[in-house]
């Protein structure tokens, strides 16, 4: 027996009720503060030290890895990608009306 999807996706019921772009944008930071977070786990970096590498105070890197915190600029996630050996990539991307 094979399974078929019955309705639309969750982007669609998202979209429908007028939250999509706000779940996604909160969904992207999370993800983006998740990832820095693990990488600086596996390097052994502690906030303290991120902090000392990218020139900035502990509290800094507080609001960067608050998974809530969406108003870090993008200048502050490239150099924190950068500290942990990694590279930020952004794009458009075409919507669909």
């Amino acid at each position: 027996m094979s399974k078929k999807n019955i309705g639309s996706s969750f982007d669609d019921l998202l979209k429908e009720v007028g939250i999509y772009e706000e779940t996604h944008d909160i969904a992207v930071k999370r993800v983006l503060a998740w990832q820095i977070a693990q990488a600086m786990k596996e390097q052994h970096i502690s906030k303290t030290k991120m902090a000392e590498r990218m020139k900035t105070s502990r509290t800094q890197i507080e609001r960067l890895l608050d998974p809530n915190n969406n108003s870090v600029q993008l200048d502050t996630l490239q150099r924190a990608a950068h500290i942990v050996g990694r590279r930020l990539v952004i794009q458009l991307e075409a919507t669909t009306v």
